[in-house]
């Protein structure tokens, strides 16, 4: 009987198979995705700035992104060195310089003895300029972007284009086979490329160029845009802690830019200024219009990086009232360019995303002043202290090079020397640990045999690429930074001053909301990756961020 029934059962289920539709290949539907994304790194912007100017910022900017997005509230940085080309590099490859190979913006290269720039290319001209500017690409950058993976998803239909002031922040984002970069050049005042992309610039660049923006911004004083008392998140407009402009007396408002141009680098001024930021926002829009981003059936890539806080961080430091005013004022440049796409795609049809590529400590001489530590290490003296140990315990000065936090090692020498190698680097390793303003140091043969999970020496391992970095890597205590100037601030530490960003997702897809859980900057492009279901990047060593793509 329970055979029976069985029998009957089954007899049940094929009939109600056999009723069901069958789902052809026609029916499915593909997943929908959105007609452009827009990338937005801001250069040098740290995460409390969002909360620290949110009162003096409209309601259409980053309030806009903030009250309508998804906000990464605890998103970081999980290399050092803190730089502008490694953090573009990391943003767009969805991996640390260990891996894509930009170990900072410049570095001393073991093949040749000198240094490279890590977006120069010898092989590239200039389009649109005569200057050596002109000589930039991605060839320095070892693995594909999550750009580079939307052109090959699509067949190449997917249109990339990469803007920014500074070439490195437009170029890398951009990837290995993007339509095109864009920067600018003050030699012309305004923006050109290299013929790793183009033989000549399109004729609406050439137009935009003629309209000379750059000389209008900067033909007016830079006056606050709100009155200056109001500017109470800042410190007093005159104090000791802020670069002094070639022609000016005291770095206070207004700032006569006509007048201080000549003196201050002619159009190239306007990188230092908030209308930096505005030159940039007019040619995006620009780009969107005249190369019909977002209209095809492929989705197309706009990268844009806001380079001008990096500058003025770096003249007046984070507590200046020209770095709040400049916040201010590019708060009102975001609104625009969101206002556009709105116009241009239809709301809810662009995947935005905002970020910056290392955020920035305090100016040290400030934080001496209010007893809190901090200092200047000198690195000409050390590196000059160092060889002469070298001389004295080898017989030879041999090392070649320190930058970026980094020794570099004369290799040849050491082999002639019968020297090994790893006695050299724990020697140096040993004698630079006693120099004022260093916290920790570990040499390349530690890196390459030791994996570390946590705190500063994961971070130094995060950055450090077997073939381009020294051979001895040093880390300085909190609040110290190398040699700069005793007037405004720099970057590239592990601590959180310069890792903790903003990451603030907007617009198709995205619902609203925040959290605090950790992010790191390299799972940014593994979260694009997995909202366009494309490939990662071919080096990408971050995760999804799971409450944005479930």
């Amino acid at each position: 009987m329970k055979y029976q029934l069985s029998i009957v059962a089954c007899v049940f289920a094929l009939s109600l198979f056999a009723q069901a539709p069958v789902k052809t290949e026609a029916a499915i539907a593909m997943p929908s995705k959105p007609k452009l994304v827009v990338g937005i790194v801001v250069d040098q912007m740290r995460y409390d700035y969002i909360y620290r100017y949110w009162n003096k910022f409209g309601n259409d900017g980053f309030k806009r992104l903030v009250n309508e997005g998804f906000f990464c509230r605890n998103t970081n940085f999980n290399y050092v060195p803190t730089y502008t080309g490694p953090g573009h590099a990391s943003i767009y490859t969805g991996t640390t310089p260990a891996v894509h190979g930009i170990i900072a913006n410049d570095w001393y290269d073991k093949t040749t003895g000198k240094n490279l720039y890590c977006a120069g290319d010898k092989n590239s001209m200039g389009v649109g300029t005569t200057a050596n500017e002109g000589k930039r690409s991605p060839v320095n950058m070892l693995t594909s972007t999550i750009t580079d993976e939307l052109r090959i998803s699509s067949n190449m239909k997917s249109k990339v284009i990469g803007v920014a002031l500074k070439d490195r922040s437009s170029i890398l984002p951009a990837g290995h086979i993007a339509n095109a970069a864009y920067w600018y050049d003050g030699s012309i005042g305004g923006f050109i490329t290299s013929t790793y992309y183009m033989k000549d610039l399109p004729l609406w660049v050439q137009e935009f160029n003629k309209k000379e923006l750059a000389k209008k911004y900067l033909s007016k004083p830079w006056t606050t845009l709100l009155p200056i008392e109001m500017y109470t998140e800042s410190l007093p407009d005159d104090n000791k802690y802020e670069f002094v402009a070639k022609g000016e007396t005291k770095p206070v408002f207004p700032h006569n830019l006509p007048d201080l141009m000549k003196a201050n680098g002619g159009l190239n001024m306007i990188r230092s200024t908030p209308f930096g930021n505005s030159l940039t926002k007019d040619f995006a829009i620009d780009v969107m219009k005249n190369e019909n981003m977002g209209k095809s059936e492929a989705t197309d890539f706009l990268a844009v990086s806001f380079s001008s806080p990096d500058y003025i961080g770096h003249a007046y430091g984070p507590n200046s009232v020209e770095q709040e005013d400049d916040y201010i004022r590019l708060d009102k440049d975001l609104a625009e360019l969101l206002k556009f796409i709105d116009e241009h795609v239809g709301e809810n049809n662009a995947l935005i995303f905002l970020t910056a590529d290392h955020a920035a400590p305090e100016v040290p001489s400030y934080l001496i002043d209010l007893k809190i530590p901090a200092g200047y290490v000198a690195e000409s003296k050390i590196l000059k202290d160092l060889k002469d140990h070298l001389l004295k315990s080898h017989g030879d000065t041999l090392a070649l090079s320190f930058e970026n936090q980094q020794v570099f090692l004369n290799h040849a020498a050491i082999d002639n020397k019968k020297l090994e190698l790893e006695k050299v680097q724990n020697d140096v390793a040993a004698f630079l640990l006693n120099a004022e303003g260093v916290a920790e140091v570990l040499t390349a043969t530690t890196l390459n045999n030791a994996s570390f999970t946590e705190g500063s020496r994961y971070l130094m391992q995060k950055g450090f690429n077997a073939k381009r970095s020294g051979d001895v890597l040093v880390n300085y205590l909190p609040g110290w930074v190398d040699g700069y100037s005793k007037t405004g601030t720099t970057h590239g530490s592990p601590y959180s001053y310069d890792t903790h960003v903003p990451l603030i997702f907007h617009g198709w897809n995205i619902q609203h909301g925040s959290s605090a859980e950790q992010v790191y900057i390299t799972d940014v492009a593994a979260t694009l990756a997995m909202m366009l279901n494309i490939q990662f990047p071919n080096g990408c060593t971050g995760k999804p961020i799971s409450f944005l793509v479930k």
